[in-house]
C-alpha cells in the first residue's frame, strides 16, 4: 500500500539522519526535516502529519495556499485525533514573487528564498499593515550557477545589513542550494561557503542573536548537508517519490 511505503520511506530518512549525525557528532534534535510536498497527493500529506511531521514546504504560491486549505481542513474533519499536529508550519521554499508575497504572507511559518532587497521590502512594506513580522531566510547563490536564484556570496552580507534595517520581518539564517551533479566535491563546497558566511555574519554582528539557522540539503545530497552544519534540511522525492 502507498501509505505504508510513505511510512517506510520517510522513517529510513530519519535513519539516515541519525547515522549521519553520529558519524558529525551532531545531535538529530538540532535539525528540522521540512518535508517539501510539491509531488505528494493529499493522501501521502495526511499520513505525513499523522506522523508528527508539522513543518511543510512548498515551492509555488498557489500550491502552498492549496495544500494548506487541504490540511486545515483534514485537521478540523479530526479533531479529536491526538495523532494529528494541531499547528503546520509552512515553508515557503522556491523563488518568491514580489506580487505574490500578500498571498503567501498570511499562510508561512518561514521563507527561505529572500535574494533581493526589493523582494525583503515587498515584505516588510506588506507585513506591517496585516500585523505580521515573518521569519525570513537569505537565499545566497554558493554555485555560482547563473540560472540558480540567489544573491551572490559576495553581496550576501551587505544584503544581510539591509534587511535587518526592516522592522516588519526577522533575518534568521541562510539557505543555499548545490548544483545537481553527483561529485560530492562540487557540493560539500556549496555547503561549507554558505556555513562559512553564516558564521562570518554571526562574528562581525552583522546579523542579531535570531540568526540560528542554515537551510541545505535536499534528497540527493542531504547528507553532506548535515556533516556542513545544516539545521533545516528540505526533502521531498525521497519521501514521495
Amino acid at each position: 500500500m502507498e501509505t505504508t511505503k510513505i511510512t517506510e520511506k520517510i522513517r529510513r530518512v530519519e535513519g539516515t539522519i541519525a547515522e549521519t549525525c553520529a558519524r558529525a557528532h551532531r545531535e538529530p534534535g538540532d535539525i528540522r526535516l521540512v518535508v517539501v510536498t510539491k509531488s505528494a497527493e493529499i493522501e501521502q500529506i495526511e499520513e505525513v502529519i499523522r506522523l508528527g511531521f508539522h513543518h511543510l514546504g512548498e515551492n509555488r504560491v498557489q500550491q502552498l495556499k492549496k495544500v494548506a486549505a487541504q490540511v486545515a481542513e483534514f485537521q478540523q474533519q479530526h479533531p479529536d485525533d491526538p495523532t494529528l499536529a494541531r499547528e503546520i508550519h509552512w515553508h515557503m521554499v522556491g523563488h518568491l514573487q514580489r506580487n505574490k508575497v500578500r498571498l503567501v504572507l498570511p499562510v508561512i511559518s518561514l521563507i527561505h528564498s529572500v535574494d533581493t532587497l526589493r523582494l525583503a521590502e515587498e515584505i516588510n512594506n506588506s507585513a506591517g499593515p496585516m500585523g505580521l513580522a515573518p521569519r525570513v531566510l537569505l537565499q545566497v547563490n554558493t554555485s555560482n550557477e547563473p540560472q540558480k536564484y540567489g544573491v551572490p556570496i559576495g553581496a550576501a552580507t551587505h544584503l544581510a545589513e539591509q534587511i535587518e534595517t526592516l522592522p516588519h520581518l526577522k533575518l534568521i539564517g541562510l539557505m543555499t542550494m548545490a548544483p545537481l551533479t553527483r561529485n560530492t566535491d562540487v557540493i560539500r563546497t556549496c555547503f561549507a561557503r554558505a556555513r562559512e558566511l553564516f558564521y562570518e555574519m554571526r562574528g562581525e554582528k552583522i546579523v542579531g542573536g535570531q540568526f540560528t539557522e542554515l537551510s541545505m540539503g535536499m534528497s540527493s545530497d542531504y547528507e553532506i548537508a548535515i556533516e556542513e552544519g545544516a539545521t533545516i534540511l528540505r526533502i521531498g522525492s525521497a519521501i514521495f517519490a
